[in-house]
């Protein structure tokens, strides 16, 4: 269960209450007390903060709990989540200082023309004399936002602010949340190309299926700079990474698994076609309403291609049918899908990854006693697969190559790359994925890419490092 840090500000009348009757109302409804920072000391009355950790369900049953009591006053609940929020996470500085007239006719008017001129010369030149080569737009419509659905640009912009902390901290690239309040896919692709000039690359985030697929296949072929979905690719790459080393674990090879994959939207069908690309030649996708299989007739342009590919079985089923012998699991639908005995139905030393938020597929209780290696999306059981492994190294090495796409093979390069991190005496079913925090996740990824890049032709320039 996920658990929150609140501060109460507690006013306290001595003579009908004391601090222990706020501790044990704190403690009676669930919360943990981890600081108290006295705000007004008094004989008679005292202010107090006190900082509580309880699970998300359990807030206000600490909020009522207190008021119960006479004597303790509640003045103030403060969530600390909402406080880092507060203003917004993210601000623009200048990299120089203006301290007089001639600075300020360095950077604007009237010195700023004859950089204006250079460019206009030389389209080029934006790379070297703007902000261009290491900025990119994290661009959402809020239609998808995490588990919340279509919320909305407004509700969506917290989650593009935080996707642009991490793009700067991880990989020092600068990145701005763009949230268009529109539906409309021509809409949003005139929107973002319009936008473009400035910006280095586009990280589509959290906009709808199938939507998100035509955004993202009209704006790679009419951009000549990196448009990437991360909520597609990102989550393939990851998912391809802790792959690659699951199989090391079990001591399989990956065209001899049969992989059945769960919730055949965007990241699933993501995951499906980097499979394909990884060597993957027994797929069984299933959605809601039962397998995809080869041969079949879908109106979903993504479904229609997956039954399309030899590699997909032909076996119609429900999950629980076609999981039957299965060496792989990958699921990206909702929560408790499957139950232990599924799992144990499964081949041999199974490898589960239930990535659904915030309940799995599967237990880790049901799913741990029968599988080799368990995997989810959630930061509080091992092996989290968390695509913020991929998207901060791979814009930094498509920036640093001035990529004109980011292809298969970059994508590809980056799940190998990942996956290199966890070293031979490290790697055990409990560790198949290094930490979002590992600096080295970033070089790897970054020089992978630059590397697949070069060698398929879309890189534009050769880094220093590389030449």
């Amino acid at each position: 269960m996920a658990n929150t840090s609140i501060i109460l500000r507690v006013e306290l009348n001595h003579e009908k209450a004391t601090f222990g009757d706020v501790a044990a109302a704190i403690s009676k409804a669930g919360g943990d007390i981890t600081s108290i920072d006295v705000i007004r000391p008094g004989k008679e009355h005292s202010v107090r903060d006190i900082t509580v950790e309880v699970a998300d369900t359990e807030e206000n049953k600490v909020v009522e709990s207190l008021k119960q009591y006479e004597g303790i006053k509640l003045i103030n609940v403060s969530d600390r989540t909402f406080l880092v929020h507060l203003g917004g996470k993210i601000k623009i500085q200048p990299t120089l200082p203006i301290k007089n007239r001639d600075d300020l006719s360095r950077v604007y008017t009237p010195g700023v023309a004859k950089v204006c001129t250079a460019i206009h010369e030389n389209p080029e030149k934006a790379y070297s004399l703007t902000i261009k080569r290491n900025t990119v737009a994290v661009v959402s419509d809020g239609t998808a936002v995490l588990g919340l659905g279509d919320i909305g640009p407004y509700a969506a912009a917290p989650v593009m602010e935080g996707k642009a902390m991490l793009f700067k901290q991880l990989a020092d690239v600068d990145a701005f949340p763009i949230c268009l309040d529109t539906h409309d896919t021509e809409e949003l692709i005139r929107t973002i190309k319009a936008m473009s000039p400035i910006f280095g690359g586009i990280n589509l985030e959290d906009i709808s299926s199938p939507r998100c697929f035509e955004i993202e296949r009209r704006l790679t072929e009419e951009l000549e700079i990196p448009v990437f979905h991360d909520d597609q690719h990102g989550t393939a790459v990851v998912v391809i990474a802790g792959l690659l080393n699951a199989l090391k674990v079990v001591n399989k090879r990956i065209e001899n698994i049969r992989v059945v994959v769960n919730g055949i939207g965007a990241a699933g069908v993501s995951i499906c076609k980097m499979l394909l690309s990884a060597g993957v030649t027994k797929l069984v996708p299933v959605d809601r309403e039962g397998t995809i299989i080869r041969g079949g007739e879908y109106s979903h342009p993504m479904w229609q291609w997956l039954a399309e590919q030899p590699q997909v079985e032909s076996t119609e089923g429900s999950l629980k049918e076609v999981i039957k012998g299965a060496d792989v699991f990958i699921g990206v639908s909702r929560g408790n899908l499957l139950n232990g005995e599924d799992i144990r139905g499964m081949g041999p030393d199974p490898i589960v990854f239930a990535m659904a938020n915030p309940l799995p597929e599967v237990s880790p209780e049901e799913a741990i006693p029968h599988a080799r290696v368990y995997a989810t999306g959630r930061s509080d059981y091992p092996n989290q697969i968390n695509n913020v492994l991929v998207f901060p190294g791979l814009f930094r090495g498509a920036l640093d190559c001035r990529a004109r796409c980011i292809n298969e093979p970059m994508k590809l390069a980056a799940a190998r790359a990942i996956a290199s991190v966890v070293t031979g005496g490290e790697l055990n079913e409990l560790y198949i994925i290094p930490s979002i925090f590992n600096e080295q996740v970033v070089i790897e990824v970054r020089k992978a890419v630059v590397q697949a890049a070069i060698l398929t032709g879309v890189a534009r320039r050769i880094p220093k490092d590389f030449r």
